[in-house]
């Protein structure tokens, strides 16, 4: 199952890969926007992952009883430094397209 899912996300890169082995200019490739029409689902999508991811991350810990398994306070907090550049790094992915056009 893990090197299903390594294929299936390594299929981003491999796309544009042998679009350009093929010949195709890498300039063609970036005008491709059949799919601008769906970027509200995509972004509405990405956030509800994000919250979900964000839930367990930022819940505070429970007490952790003495035969059980729990993360210390320094792997979560590595968690959610993590996770909050993660967030920054989307947020950066969503309004780069809005604020492009201030830079050409």
């Amino acid at each position: 199952m893990g090197g299903f899912a390594a294929i299936l996300a390594s299929t981003c890169c491999l796309g544009p890969l042998v679009l350009v082995l093929l010949g195709f200019s890498g300039a063609w490739i970036g005008s491709l926007t059949r799919l601008e029409p769906y970027r509200p689902w995509f972004l509405l999508f990405t956030l509800m992952a994000l919250a979900l991811a964000a839930r367990p991350i930022f819940r505070p810990a429970r007490e952790c009883g003495p035969s059980e398994v729990c993360s210390s306070s320094l792997t979560r907090r590595i968690q959610q430094v993590i996770f909050v550049a993660v967030f920054l790094l989307a947020l950066l992915a969503f309004v780069f397209p809005y604020l492009a056009r201030f830079f050409y």
